[in-house]
């Protein structure tokens, strides 16, 4: 089973407009409530497997989609992988 990570955003605003440009752009996503562990100012994240980190960031950095970061989740729950800007 593929490794799933997730984008959070500190505005709902932001995470409508990366999840228009990702299914734009044919990356295989899921809109997924934010977990509580990740503080963060929206209640919606980003799923998508980690086969599409590459693309991720190269959008989310080319369309200057303003992030809190993406999560790969561990054994210990969620943890950073890319902070904001990335």
């Amino acid at each position: 089973m593929e490794e799933e990570m997730l984008i959070a955003f500190d505005s709902t605003q932001q995470a409508l407009r990366a999840e228009m440009l990702l299914e734009y752009a044919e990356i295989e996503i899921d809109i997924f409530p934010t977990p509580k562990e990740i503080t963060a100012g929206c209640a919606i994240s980003i799923q998508f497997f980690a086969s599409a980190l590459n693309g991720v960031r190269t959008l989310i950095a080319e369309q200057n989609v303003e992030i809190r970061g993406i999560y790969g989740k561990d054994k210990n729950g969620y943890v950073l992988v890319a902070g904001g800007g990335q």
